[in-house]
């Protein structure tokens, strides 16, 4: 048939054609936040720290869900997602992390966030940033001083 398209097999994500829409109340809020800092540390030490994302504590609530690296570019850009296990279905988030070289001993990190965890992803963005510098350049101080 002329001007028609058939998908099979396709997760589109949405409704199927015969269920109702959404109430707005129900959907979401998908907010997205950019933010930089300067870290004093040289890139491929900000890099490899930042691929233990496991060990950052950014917040007080835990919530266990599943990362997927969906781009690595060695010592320039990390990208991830949480893939929904069911339990955190509400916490759903993507995020690009940059490094580009300030000077030898300095790293620019930049994170852009969206979310759907509520308001306030600007904010999560400075301190996510904000915990991630403390935590980079302690434990430079310390390796320092042993």
């Amino acid at each position: 048939m002329a001007g028609t398209a058939r998908f099979q097999k396709m997760n589109t994500r949405g409704s199927m054609p015969n269920e109702p829409m959404p109430k707005k109340g129900n959907r979401p809020r998908i907010d997205t936040a950019e933010g930089s800092i300067a870290v004093n540390a040289p890139v491929a030490a900000v890099y490899k720290r930042c691929l233990a994302f496991e060990d950052f504590a950014f917040n007080r609530k835990e919530y266990e869900t599943t990362l997927e690296i969906t781009l690595r570019v060695p010592e320039r850009r990390l990208a991830w997602r949480t893939i929904s296990n069911g339990h955190t279905h509400d916490h759903l988030a993507a995020g690009v992390v940059s490094f580009a070289s300030l000077s030898d001993h300095g790293t620019c990190v930049t994170l852009k966030l969206t979310a759907n965890f509520g308001s306030g992803v600007s904010n999560r963005v400075d301190k996510y940033l904000r915990n991630f510098k403390r935590l980079i350049e302690e434990r430079r101080r310390k390796s320092k001083d042993v």
